[in-house]
């Protein structure tokens, strides 16, 4: 009886000892992947053609657009696992890089300040940076499925999900592929959202009941994301009027005004109608 019980004891240490060595030999196998990985000839690709997101997007639309023409006389697809498995991989892979870039940002918001780290940050150099850089943009193009569960499932689709989806496809891959040193904290607020929002589809796809609050306090957050956003964007502008040192590129510096100050303007529309409007 007692080798019994010692045996039922070892079992969950020996197998608690052998999943943080997977885990241990997962991280190290990542960690030689960053600093391995040379984009100076993605970064130049990029570069010379970031415009291609432009013709990604004239697709995206014509997918999703006709895509609606052709379900509507057909009933919705449920895909619930299927919808399921895409969250949480949106929501791993938005957590592993929140957490990749976060401490890093942190540290040089610490050690050299806020205004340093808007203008004039050197994160975007370094290998592990430039490939979950790489990874971010490529998200952006992966998370053009969201619009295509929503077609396939005939679930409301408007005008602030897909306009969304397109500009930020379209101001990530420039400003990342720049090198321009606002991308970091563009990259790492968005990362942040993101881990929370997919977490909660996942949750919801789940089929978990979960209270009409916690979406309201994700909407809060996303325009707290933009208010942020805006807030780096207005340092950039600020230090370059005073002739200070800055090396964010203008046409970032306008393009992001414009797209936050939209996001700002449809999602604040957004959360009054579905949240503060009396209902009739």
């Amino acid at each position: 009886m007692l080798e019994h019980e010692v045996k039922i004891v070892r079992d969950p240490i020996r197998r608690a000892r052998g999943e943080r060595a997977m885990a241990h030999l997962l991280l190290s196998q990542i960690d030689v992947v960053e600093h391995r990985f040379d984009d100076e000839k993605v970064s130049r690709w990029l570069r010379d053609n970031w415009t291609l997101t432009l013709y990604a997007n004239a697709v995206y639309l014509a997918v999703i657009f006709l895509g609606r023409r052709w379900m509507k006389d057909r009933k919705p697809y449920s895909l619930r696992k299927a919808l399921t498995l895409w969250n949480t991989g949106l929501a791993v892979f938005s957590i592993m890089g929140f957490l990749r870039f976060y401490p890093d940002l942190q540290a040089g918001v610490l050690e050299n300040g806020f205004t340093h780290s808007v203008c004039n940050n050197h994160l975007m150099l370094n290998p592990p940076h430039n490939l979950w850089a790489l990874l971010f943009i490529l998200s952006k193009a992966v998370e053009f499925g969201d619009t295509i569960f929503i077609v396939l499932r005939k679930t409301p689709l408007n005008f602030l999900h897909w306009y969304h989806h397109i500009s930020v496809f379209v101001y990530c891959t420039y400003s990342v592929s720049h090198r321009d040193p606002t991308a970091e904290w563009f990259g790492t607020l968005n990362l942040f959202v993101h881990s929370v929002m997919y977490s909660y589809y996942v949750l919801k796809a789940f089929g978990v009941r979960i209270p009409r609050s916690v979406a309201q306090s994700i909407t809060l957050l996303q325009l707290a994301q933009f208010v942020m956003g805006l807030t780096v964007l207005g340092t950039v502008y600020r230090v370059k009027t005073l002739g200070g040192p800055c090396k964010s590129h203008d046409s970032v510096l306008w393009y992001g005004v414009l797209m936050y100050g939209s996001y700002m303007v449809l999602f604040g529309n957004f959360f009054y109608r579905r949240y503060l409007r009396p209902s009739k």
